[in-house]
């Protein structure tokens, strides 16, 4: 006789749902079977793995399924596993595997002692050293082929899944197939809105953006040709204005620090869209003698700057 198993609904929320054909598959194999081949998964009696198979099971009276066991020290533990083991899936969305990585680097955050502010933070104790942040980080990133600064992206992205499915439920399975594409930035922001804003910023996920008409060759030649104009022109009223003393230092700062941000920001798309840039030593040499450059200009301002104090 089957155990009765209790499923819990956060546990249960880590699994990226199957779609109709995958589920009517998965039943079909075992009813043809006869039992369930894969042994769920538990830990205190709660289902951590196996979530449809046992559904299936109790929708037919006569299916036996096995049980293993596993131990963990807190339920962080488990909801680091679980979202572990579905990163092993197959055919995950790229939105599917941002959230579990993100909801990866919370559970251990927490499982770690968290920031020791929280009441709900018991998985370690008081006097135990806390894990930094930056560590569970880097180690998420080099086990997932990402950057550190991907999982904490993810982290934020994550999070806005969730606020925005607490006010629109029905959203999150939409965003994590990929049928709204908005802006990584907005859903992250969902979660940082106050709970007033949420449910509209949420329903403004659902936009979808036109799309814009593909340019010919001739046409982007001579987008090509307008945009090096563009440049030229604005070359030009720069260094009149500079002439003219129009332009200020702080001025000039907004428009460095515009610069800086945008290279980093540029970087970090690169990274997460060429994870082997990072994780596979050729290309990470590569990567890193190109950044010598701005390195040594940093080097290059602050001895300048050092010689100036003295």
């Amino acid at each position: 006789m089957n155990p009765v198993l209790t499923i819990d609904p956060e546990f249960e929320a880590k699994c990226p749902p199957l779609t109709e054909d995958e589920l009517s598959q998965l039943e079909e194999n075992i009813l043809e079977e006869g039992l369930v081949l894969m042994p769920l998964i538990v830990w205190n009696n709660t289902i951590v793995d196996g979530h449809n198979r046992y559904r299936i099971a109790q929708e037919h009276p006569g299916i036996e399924f096995r049980v293993h066991e596993k131990h963990f020290n807190s339920k962080y533990e488990a909801l680091s596993w679980i979202c572990k083991n579905q990163l092993g899936r197959r055919n995950l969305t790229p939105q599917q595997k941002k959230y579990l990585i993100g909801q990866r680097y919370d559970a251990e955050k927490n499982a770690n002692g968290g920031d020791r502010k929280s009441e709900n933070v018991k998985s370690v104790g008081q006097n135990d050293p806390l894990i930094s942040p930056h560590v569970t980080r880097a180690r998420i990133a080099e086990e997932t082929n990402t950057s550190e600064s991907y999982v904490k992206r993810a982290d934020q992205y994550a999070k806005g899944i969730d606020a925005a499915e607490e006010v629109l439920p029905g959203i999150k399975n939409d965003l994590l197939l990929g049928k709204y594409k908005p802006k990584e930035t907005d859903v992250a922001a969902i979660a940082r809105a106050s709970p007033e804003e949420r449910r509209e910023k949420a329903e403004q996920l659902r936009v979808i953006p036109e799309k814009k008409p593909k340019a010919d060759k001739e046409s982007t030649r001579s987008g090509t040709k307008r945009q090096q104009e563009t440049y030229a022109t604005i070359d030009k009223s720069y260094e009149d204005m500079k002439a003219a003393k129009r332009v200020t230092e702080d001025s000039a700062l907004v428009s460095l620090s515009y610069t800086a941000k945008n290279m980093v920001e540029t970087c970090d798309v690169l990274f997460d869209n060429f994870p082997g840039l990072l994780s596979k030593p050729d290309y990470k040499a590569q990567v890193i003698e190109i950044m010598q450059e701005p390195k040594q200009y940093i080097l290059k301002l602050e001895g300048e700057t050092d010689n100036e104090q003295h």
